[in-house]
């Protein structure tokens, strides 16, 4: 694909930051002395009207503001913290709806979908967290994250969901024992159907009340925070659903989406595309990601579904979607949008980060604004995610048919700020987990499991792995269903579990694992003779080196010779299959010893054994 060319952002009133900012506190529930302002933008309505609890449910007249802006408001001094709340808003199409408010900082548990007044005060205790995370997120630190859907993570045992300071605690734990530095949360944002996954977003200022208040979240942050572990959130400005009471023709016209459905209706996901070219809808969205930045202390965003904004074709046949004035399928307004959404984030809090999942080759993604990029911080790598997992896949005796397929990530590894991602995604719809993907035995899928593991955490780029997967969950995800955690009585599965803990040890230490994920220190190894089937490279810090060496075969590979940078010893700092994580226990006594004698470009070489179906990491210094 072609990089688009830059696209200049237009002349504006005001900036990004300066939007976003005022949107929050200028629209919803204000708690006053007495009382509570209601205040909602529906430019076009008839007529608003506020219904609540506090009054029984009797509709009370807003008034429109007289400054050209499209705010209804109405001081109620009745309502109060807690309170349940709807606009009454009857359309200029003449219809009347109850609408939720879209700046509500809580939503009614389901299956209700009022909005409610609530405050959103709490006294974190974080504040080191929050003074260092700068310095502990930079481009050169080690960054692992487990990813987790808090629904289906852990319950009770009689099926209830966790709340969310419950979760706080086990998740900290977890990822303590475990080695992960970050926790990913799929879409905390209310949403009406559950089984959405939160990917159909209806509350964008309200964290879903399955789980707890507001504060609760507060405090599951402030938790992990004080454990030393930082919180991305999954976001999603991509689409939102069509609910009767969330944002769909919020005062009777296509307020928030586009009005033709080529451009405002998404035929994969049934739901509405925002208008990104309206400045009010843009600053919702700035400012939705800016709140949860400021009053949850979430370190990290990842956008979701980049590409369906991108591109105008994304999921249409032709003749289904609008081109560009240049009659491409370069989407300008979303282009600026995500521009001016990344300006303002980096703006206000520059040691945070935002990542995006987009899955084709647009140029630049991770790239400064100012240099014509989208000016994300990272992006998750679809590339490398999809042929590594379908080399994988392979059975073993096909793979040395396809080195190359595994290798290519290498050639475009450094493009961008990359995150290794194996995500939900990849164990739903009938995928399989990632353990039921390996061929081979029981044995074997396990080894081929810890592998892959080994790989990935060796290959340039930040690191995220699914829940489940750190223990070899051995059926795919279902949100309904809770992990199967008995399985970790089971060696094999302990074992997976164990290694993984030990890659996250080992990543942190050891700075050639993570110092240069994102500028371009990989070697591969060469090899005295040729095997498709084993995967040997170097990654650097300094005079620091890293080997990693995998095998992808069940044949053990006994005196491999490879080149080396530098003579001397070099030792074996882990081994998938040692019998502490369940393999055969071969290996290399500890290390090996580099002698000066130059193979292919590289001035020493050693023998090596590789196990079958392992990864081996050599070093050139203790940890």
């Amino acid at each position: 694909m072609a990089p688009p060319a830059p696209v200049p952002s237009p002349a504006r009133a005001h900036s990004p930051a300066d939007a976003s900012a005022r949107a929050p506190s200028a629209l919803g529930a204000v708690l006053q002395a007495p009382g509570v302002c209601f205040t909602v933008w529906a430019p076009n309505a008839r007529q608003v009207q506020l219904i609540g609890s506090f009054n029984g449910w009797r509709p009370r007249a807003m008034h429109r503001l007289g400054d050209g802006s499209g705010r209804w408001t109405l001081h109620e001094p009745q309502a109060a913290h807690g309170d349940l709340y709807k606009y009454r808003i009857e359309g200029a199409d003449g219809r009347w709806t109850d609408k939720a408010d879209p700046h509500a900082h809580r939503a009614e548990p389901p299956p209700g979908n009022a909005s409610q007044v609530w405050r959103l005060d709490h006294h974190w205790h974080d504040g080191e967290w929050m003074a260092t995370r700068g310095e502990r997120q930079s481009a050169g630190r080690a960054m692992s994250v487990y990813e987790v859907h808090l629904g289906s993570w852990q319950r009770h045992e009689d099926g209830r969901y966790l709340n969310y300071r419950e979760l706080g605690v086990r998740l900290a734990a977890h990822c303590l024992q475990l080695g992960f530095t970050h926790v990913e949360l799929m879409p905390v944002a209310e949403h009406p159907f559950y089984g959405s996954w939160g990917y159909q977003t209806s509350g964008y200022y309200a964290p879903t009340s399955r789980y707890g208040t507001p504060q609760d979240l507060m405090a599951m942050v402030d938790t992990l925070h004080q454990a030393g572990i930082g919180v991305i959130v999954d976001w999603v400005g991509s689409h939102f659903p069509a609910d009767s009471h969330a944002l769909a023709r919020f005062d009777g016209t296509a307020l928030y989406e586009h009005a033709d459905p080529r451009q405002g209706f998404h035929p994969e996901w049934n739901s509405l595309i925002f208008n990104y070219g309206r400045n009010e809808v843009r600053d919702f969205l700035i400012g939705n990601v800016l709140f949860w930045l400021d009053k949850y202390h979430i370190d990290a965003v990842r956008v979701d579904a980049v590409s369906s904004m991108l591109y105008l074709d994304f999921a249409r046949e032709p003749g289904q979607w609008i081109p560009n004035r240049e009659g491409g399928n370069q989407n300008h307004e979303a282009i600026r949008f995500l521009q001016d959404l990344n300006t303002a984030v980096y703006a206000a809090f520059p040691d945070v980060h935002v990542i995006a999942e987009e899955s084709t080759a647009w140029w630049g993604v991770s790239r400064p604004v100012h240099a014509g990029g989208l000016g994300f911080g990272m992006k998750w790598n679809m590339g490398w995610m999809n042929d590594t997992l379908r080399h994988f896949q392979r059975e073993h005796v096909h793979r040395r048919w396809h080195g190359g397929d595994i290798r290519f990530s290498s050639f475009y590894a450094f493009d961008e700020n990359f995150v290794l991602a194996l995500s939900h995604d990849e164990v739903v719809y009938g995928k399989g987990s990632l353990l039921q993907r390996q061929p081979g035995d029981e044995w074997q899928r396990f080894a081929g499991l810890r592998t892959l593991y080994g790989y990935m955490w060796a290959h340039p780029g930040k690191k995220l792995l699914f829940m489940g997967g750190e223990f070899a969950q051995p059926h795919e995800w279902h949100h309904e269903q809770t992990l199967d955690w008995h399985r970790l009585a089971r060696p094999l599965h302990a074992g997976v579990a164990r290694w993984v803990a030990d890659l996250n040890r080992v990543y942190r230490a050891l700075p050639a694992l993570h110092a240069s994920d994102f500028d371009g220190r990989f070697d591969w190894a060469p090899l005295a003779h040729e095997e498709p089937d084993v995967l040997a490279f170097f990654r650097r810090a300094g005079d620091q080196f890293v080997l990693a060496v995998c095998n992808l075969t069940p044949q053990p590979r006994h005196h491999l010779r490879l080149g080396m940078p530098i003579a001397g010893w070099w030792h074996e700092v882990l081994n998938s299959d040692a019998s502490v994580y369940g393999g055969s226990g071969m290996g290399n006594l500890g290390g090996v010893r580099a002698q000066g004698k130059a193979l292919g470009h590289l001035p020493a070489c050693a023998a090596i054994t590789v196990p079958p179906l392992a990864c081996v990491f050599f070093s050139n210094g203790p940890i």
